[in-house]
């Protein structure tokens, strides 16, 4: 097997990884910021949002757009896991050698 495309699914899986880490690390934020400012409520917040809009509403299009972040975010895993896993076949074959 070509020993660089191999070296460039493993490095894909190893970016990969490292945008999982980051994605993860948003969502805690993320996390930490809605629990901060709905406990806060801060009335900057609905002016940010425009008029007419109440807390429910955003509290609702918060939770669903997390929702979303986080499908996209266990997308991404398993493309990640099934690229590490392909590095690691391709690598165990080029060790093999050709049959």
């Amino acid at each position: 097997m070509n020993d660089s495309f191999e070296k460039k699914v493993r490095a894909a899986a190893v970016a990969g990884w490292w945008v999982i880490l980051i994605a993860v690390a948003f969502l805690t934020l993320v996390w930490l910021l809605y629990l901060a400012v709905m406990s806060a409520h801060p009335a900057w917040l609905l002016a940010l949002w425009g008029p007419d809009v109440d807390w429910h509403f955003v509290q609702n299009v918060w939770f669903w757009a997390v929702v979303a972040f986080k499908l996209c975010v266990w997308l991404m895993v398993f493309v990640v896991l099934w690229l590490t896993l392909w590095a690691r076949r391709l690598r165990k074959m080029d060790r093999q050698g050709p049959k």
